[in-house]
């Protein structure tokens, strides 16, 4: 299977006229999304946080995370976001991929709707 890509507009979750068209790589691998830290800045969004994260190289780090309105096919979320270091490729992560209802179609390479499940009796 190829690399999918999406465009997605990511704005600042308290102001949503702050934003910018990004194409996104999903990756099922990574748990939050990613964007550049100068994209996140440039839209207002402040970090709030940080996490450790091991990377693929195996060493582990640490970065800043904020919140960011992530909006992809017409659906968005606000979700956590790794301040990546500039230069950063912009990546869409299973965390963000799960709250906006999506998933990867393994055959066409595509995002679609996934199954949401509401296990409740009533």
């Amino acid at each position: 299977m190829g690399h999918t890509r999406v465009k997605a507009v990511v704005a600042n979750p308290t102001d949503r006229v702050r934003t910018q068209e990004v194409e996104l790589l999903v990756d099922t691998g990574a748990i939050y999304s990613m964007l550049p830290e100068d994209i996140l800045g440039s839209l207002g969004i402040e970090p709030s946080g940080k996490r450790r994260f091991r990377l693929a190289n195996g060493k582990v780090e640490e970065y800043l995370t904020g919140e960011a309105y992530v909006e992809v096919q017409g659906i968005g979320v606000t979700s956590l976001v790794v301040f990546g270091t500039e230069g950063t490729i912009p990546l869409l992560g299973v965390t963000t991929l799960e709250l906006l209802g999506l998933q990867v179609d393994p055959v066409s390479g595509t995002l679609k709707p996934m199954e949401l499940l509401l296990l409740h009796a009533i």
